[in-house]
């Protein structure tokens, strides 16, 4: 463990303080930024997106499951480090979704449905749901443009040239990447209200929240990238 500096209680308790303050602050930006989030106009959502679930086909509107408030978490299928042939979930993708599964009753409770689409064939994705032992919806969007037009799936034409990702245009471009979406159903109509992209989902990740609680918080300064040391909980301790 690297050396720190050690102080009396007394020191500690004055230093504590001191933080406590900016801490606050920080909750308080954050209540101020949610509400401009929500703040957000809408936009009707004019396509006819249809997916695969494991209850037959549903349009979009049909996965609110009887809410008003619909969050989409899109799954990196397919692609992303340490794939295997019988776990083709991205790592990255597969670190986040190990959080979903004790929100989702909350979230009901509150109005609100969670799924995770992906644009892989529908038993894959159930296939790579039960190895992990998960149990949130998850759906996919096959044939369906709703990952391309999110902003998270990309034509070959696109990886070539470039597209807009996280709200500006990147030369070259993978063929899917992580984000989450919002959207609204209200009098049948139902809305696009928000998407973040990148480390933006980094909120679904309660993992990084404990850590940097932690001594040494999430000690990513030397790695090649921060997400190097993830796993899928089975595989910690292999190389």
């Amino acid at each position: 463990m690297a050396e720190h500096k050690t102080a009396t209680r007394e020191e500690w308790l004055a230093a504590r303080k001191e933080l406590l303050e900016a801490e606050k602050a920080h909750l308080r930006s954050g209540d101020a930024l949610a509400r401009k989030r929500q703040e957000l106009p809408w936009v009707p959502v004019d396509k006819d997106y249809v997916f695969e679930t494991d209850h037959g086909r549903k349009t979009l509107a049909e996965l609110f499951d009887g809410r008003s408030q619909l969050l989409v978490y899109h799954f990196m299928f397919g692609f992303g480090a340490r794939l295997t042939a019988t776990r083709q979930g991205c790592t990255g993708c597969s670190f986040v979704a190990d959080h979903f599964d004790s929100t989702i009753p909350h979230l009901n409770g509150h109005d609100v449905t969670f799924v995770t689409v992906s644009i892989a064939p529908l038993d894959q994705l159930l296939d790579y749901k039960q190895q992990m032992g998960w149990r949130f919806p998850w759906v996919s969007s096959e044939g369906s443009d709703f990952n391309y037009d999110l902003g998270v799936a990309f034509t070959e034409e696109q990886q070539k040239d470039g597209a807009n990702y996280n709200f500006e245009h990147v030369d070259t471009i993978q063929p899917q990447r992580e984000g989450m979406s919002a959207f609204a159903l209200d009098d049948g109509v139902v809305y696009h209200t928000y998407s973040t992209y990148a480390r933006g989902v980094e909120a679904l990740m309660g993992t990084y929240q404990y850590l940097d609680l932690a001594p040494l918080g999430r000690n990513e300064d030397k790695l090649e990238f921060p997400g190097e040391w993830w796993r899928r909980p089975d595989e910690y301790g292999q190389p």
